[in-house]
């Protein structure tokens, strides 16, 4: 939602603290901190990490007996199944019976629990949506009804395709969030919803599931977050490894740089849109901001992307490493830098929001009723009122997910470049990330 807008609790900021004159750290100190500690884990690296820890290879530590028989019971399967599809319909029925005000749930279910809560629940459970996600249980349901085995469609689907239909669902979603005007009117987002909806069943019926693994934008955000969580299958049993280990298990493909950049990309947007300089340009047209901001908006997501490729292609490669195939390869290692961004992005916005979610949630229909019994809790806004932990959460937040995307190249690098350019060749990918940190903190603060 965008800045200034408001709910029943009050005001309701862009996603974070409102700006640099709330955040008690000074930019300068936090970015250069954030530097240092890029630079200082890169140096750390090359000299005490020359041989590759993750190849990709399912790996882990095997779960308790009574975990793993819980986590592959079929009850708990249709269970999440059927309360996925039960808390759809009941969002469905205020999107379609509900007011059209932002009181209505169905917007602070739509924009805060699922896109912002998809990472905090993929960061725990794994791939999250995968297990509740509506589109696949009905899927599922029409392929039992049908005799289709299960999985399967008319068609196998494309491998050259890979994740694009997922790049460009979330743009669509990004775009419908930060720059329509009419984000926050019901209509809009439910007919945004409706197709969504229908895109994906018709394309699992074409292509059978792995259209939904491949093109379904909440679906292939939350697995990847859930390549950062400390659960894995090997040989169908469940493993506890390393986020490392399984962020190594990520999958490359095409489309993928797109996919992390328009994550990336529409995050620094979401800054970067409510600065002053650019909220100065946009005022200054005659016509509406929508062509600027998506101008923009494209050039962030994009501009993410091509600077992943060239600084991926800027080495040398052995002869089973085709050089074009370098930025998929590597692609993996932004995730956790999404992650960070994430959580200094929209921490306060999804706390306290959320908790307004919540509670609209209970009078899904305006008129008073109170049927999950939260209409009379109040929002906390405790997180707010200690702006120091907030300032130091969101700074530790995208230097931690910058160390981790370095350690992940590092040990990509390591394992797929020659020796001689095992570290000279991660360091157009060393700067790549440094801009990544001083742009994104920039943006962070001077929002």
């Amino acid at each position: 939602m965008s800045a200034g807008q408001t709910g029943a609790g009050g005001t309701i900021s862009a996603h974070g603290l409102g700006g640099a004159k709330d955040l008690p750290v000074p930019a300068e100190l936090a970015i250069a901190g954030a530097v240092a500690a890029l630079v200082i884990s890169f140096t750390v690296l090359a000299v005490a990490w020359r041989e590759p820890r993750y190849d990709g290879v399912p790996t882990g530590r095997p779960a308790p007996d009574w975990l793993d028989r819980l986590a592959s019971s079929r009850i708990l399967a249709i269970a999440a199944r059927v309360l996925g599809m039960a808390f759809f319909l009941y969002v469905a029925a205020a999107a379609v019976f509900g007011k059209d005000s932002l009181i209505n749930p169905f917007l602070g279910t739509f924009y805060v629990l699922l896109w912002v809560g998809l990472v905090p629940a993929s960061l725990l459970l794994g791939p999250f949506f995968k297990a509740v996600s509506p589109a696949r249980t009905v899927s599922m349901l029409f392929a039992k009804v049908s005799g289709v085995p299960e999985g399967e469609g008319l068609y196998v689907y494309p491998a050259r395709l890979g994740y694009w239909p997922a790049a460009l669902g979330l743009f669509a979603f990004v775009w419908l969030e930060l720059v329509y005007t009419a984000s926050t009117d019901v209509g809009p987002v439910r007919l945004w919803c409706a197709a969504y909806l229908g895109i994906m069943l018709i394309g699992s019926a074409v292509w059978g599931t792995t259209f939904l693994e491949r093109a379904d934008p909440f679906e292939v955000y939350s697995s990847l977050v859930g390549k950062l969580s400390v659960w894995g299958h090997r040989d169908g049993r469940l493993v506890l490894r390393s986020p490392l280990a399984n962020l190594a298990t990520v999958v490359p493909r095409p489309g993928l740089v797109m996919v992390v950049g328009v994550l990336f990309g529409s995050t620094a947007f979401d800054s970067f849109r409510e600065s002053t300089a650019w909220l100065q340009l946009v005022q200054s047209l005659s016509a509406s901001r929508v062509l600027p901001d998506t101008l923009a908006l494209v050039a962030f997501s994009g501009g993410v992307a091509l600077v992943l490729t060239v600084a991926t292609m800027a080495t040398g490669v052995t002869s089973e490493t085709p050089r074009r195939a370098l930025p998929d390869l590597f692609a993996h290692s932004v995730v956790p830098i999404i992650v960070g961004y994430i959580v200094a992005h929209y921490l306060t916005y999804f706390v306290e929001y959320g908790q307004q979610t919540v509670i609209q949630l209970s009078d899904p229909f305006s008129r008073g009723d109170d049927f999950l019994g939260t209409a009379d809790l109040q929002v906390s806004y405790w997180l707010s009122s200690h702006p120091t932990l907030v300032a130091v959460t969101k700074v530790l937040a995208v230097t931690l997910g910058h160390v981790v995307g370095v350690v992940a190249a590092h040990d990509r690098a390591v394992r797929l470049l020659p020796r001689r350019h095992q570290l000279t060749g991660q360091l157009p990918l060393l700067v790549a990330m440094v801009g990544f940190t001083v742009g994104g903190l920039y943006l962070l603060f001077a929002a």
